[in-house]
């Protein structure tokens, strides 16, 4: 997919501007597991996503992960540039969930043209509107929400992203997701299979009753 088709208000800004973002981005291929930022400071520049999926997440002192968001086609990631989220006070990393197809806008230039065009100002404050909204909310799912409760919206949103109910999915990488221990993601699942909601097998979780899951997570 090329930038034009991929850039999500590409037909609001002028010719300039639409040369400009095309000759200075950068396409990358990038695989499953590739670690695009690591947290730090730097500013790498917005990420767009042309096909694939991304990852957004945080680490603890004690190296536990949680995911705050995902970014799927046409979906543009700001985390990955701190110099235009200049008040996060939080380091985030993105790491490819599948094998991904990226481009990679230098902040510079989208800060420039953040200045001059309000189409991209305000497309891009709702972005980072809509990327603190995610972070909250993932705090008061933490905070507020029972760990079971969790853990059948992770195992039904999965299931509608994957178009499966047969997850290939450890527990280890739920446990990342939802920043928690692996032995509570296991305990959990143990608990559900009793139930008869999922069904445990070597590196799979099989929904045997979805309606049971939602029932959980109202």
């Amino acid at each position: 997919m090329d930038f034009a088709s991929s850039f999500p208000i590409w037909n609001k800004l002028n010719a300039e501007q639409q040369q400009r973002l095309e000759s200075v981005s950068e396409f990358r291929k990038v695989k499953k597991g590739t670690i695009l930022h690591d947290g730090s400071p730097e500013c790498l520049g917005m990420l767009l996503v042309c096909a694939g999926q991304l990852r957004a997440y945080i680490l603890s002192e004690e190296g536990r992960e949680v995911t705050i968001t995902r970014f799927f086609e046409m979906d543009i990631c700001l985390f990955s540039a701190s110099c235009v989220m200049p008040n996060m006070q939080f380091d985030v990393f993105i790491e490819a969930e599948k094998d991904s197809e990226i481009w990679v806008i230098p902040a510079c230039l989208y800060q420039n043209l953040m200045d001059e065009s309000l189409a991209i100002a305000n497309y891009s404050h709702n972005l980072i509107t809509n990327h603190f909204s995610e972070v909250m909310w993932l705090m008061e799912q933490i905070m507020w929400k029972s760990f079971d409760k969790r853990l059948a919206k992770f195992l039904l949103e999965e299931s509608r992203l994957e178009g499966t109910d047969s997850l290939k999915i450890t527990h280890e990488k739920i446990a990342n997701h939802m920043g928690t221990a692996r032995e509570v993601v296991t305990r959990m699942l143990r608990y559900f299979q009793s139930e008869g909601m999922v069904k445990l097998t070597r590196g799979t979780v099989d929904i045997v009753d979805a309606a049971a899951l939602e029932r959980l997570d109202t």
